[in-house]
């Protein structure tokens, strides 16, 4: 593995330390995750760390930065090219509980960055993924009302502030649980009892 980062690019690098963050957030709280954590798990010094990332709360901004990047894509290729705007609200529901199955360390960032009540880099992602998340989810919502597949008195961004509280919860479920499978097994039916608020 030390013979491999070597030759990595600084791209590449930047890279691997999202993933490392990413994979050991999946199992403790990212507030106790510590540089030397992050290096020693890399087999790297935490002076090649710090080349890459100025500051802990440069590297932070990069995770998320990268996490709001994925999802962000991820979903939009999820509901592109569908003609029923609630089957895109779905495809994107769904494409959004793959992701968090895939890397169960990104609900825990994002619950760390946002508990932390000091404004960070991290943070500002944060919120700006949840502000465009937001956006789309609004603009299905009212195409689904003009053309009749969701009720007409539906408030678009209380829809949108469901839908993701939704997947939070399940989120929260599959912590508690220890079983980040949990989340896969009850998308369905959470998305279908949803759904029936949206329609009616």
């Amino acid at each position: 593995m030390k013979e491999r980062s070597k030759n990595l690019s600084a791209d590449q690098r930047r890279q691997v330390t999202v993933q490392a963050v990413l994979d050991i957030a999946a199992g403790q709280d990212p507030g106790d995750i510590t540089t030397a954590a992050i290096a020693e798990r890399m087999q790297v010094t935490q002076g090649a760390l710090f080349r890459h990332f100025p500051s802990k709360d440069a590297l932070w901004g990069s995770v998320m930065d990268w996490v709001a990047g994925q999802l962000l894509a991820r979903t939009e290729r999820a509901g592109a090219g569908l003609e029923s705007p609630l089957a895109g609200v779905r495809a994107i529901f769904m494409a959004h509980i793959e992701f968090v199955s895939e890397h169960p360390g990104v609900p825990r960032m994002l619950f760390g960055v946002l508990q932390k009540p000091a404004a960070s880099p991290a943070r500002q992602m944060a919120q700006r993924l949840l502000e465009k998340y937001t956006e789309r989810l609004c603009v299905l919502f009212e195409r689904a009302k003009a053309c009749g597949e969701a009720s007409p008195d539906l408030d678009a961004r209380i829809a949108a502030l469901m839908f993701i509280g939704s997947i939070q919860g399940l989120v929260m479920q599959s912590m508690m649980l220890g079983d980040h499978r949990h989340i896969r097994r009850s998308a369905d039916e959470v998305f279908e009892l949803y759904l029936r608020g949206v329609r009616t």
